[in-house]
């Protein structure tokens, strides 16, 4: 089954312009990060991530409340919460 790619490619403009007129969920007085400089870019390499499997999982109604009361995101962070404890598995 073919993956279909969400990745969407914004400016710099394009996405200030849409914080100003409402249209992201960036924060608009978050801080803008430091420069990484001219080192960081010559060892700085492209790591595709691994795809994603779509599954049905139950879990307990008091897990998947707990995170969903945490907004949008909630199985974005609940595969976090995953991919940290099998990485710390493999150690």
């Amino acid at each position: 089954m073919k993956q279909k790619n969400s990745t969407v490619r914004y400016s710099r403009n394009e996405i200030k312009n849409r914080v100003a007129r409402g249209e992201s969920k960036t924060r608009a007085n978050a801080a803008e990060g430091a420069p990484v400089g001219e080192n960081f870019w010559k060892h700085a390499r492209v790591v595709m991530p691994s795809g994603k499997t779509s599954v049905h999982l139950r879990v307990d109604s008091d897990v998947f409340a707990w995170f969903k009361k945490r907004g949008e995101g909630h199985l974005t962070r609940m595969n976090a919460v995953l991919r940290s404890y099998v990485d710390a598995q493999k150690d």
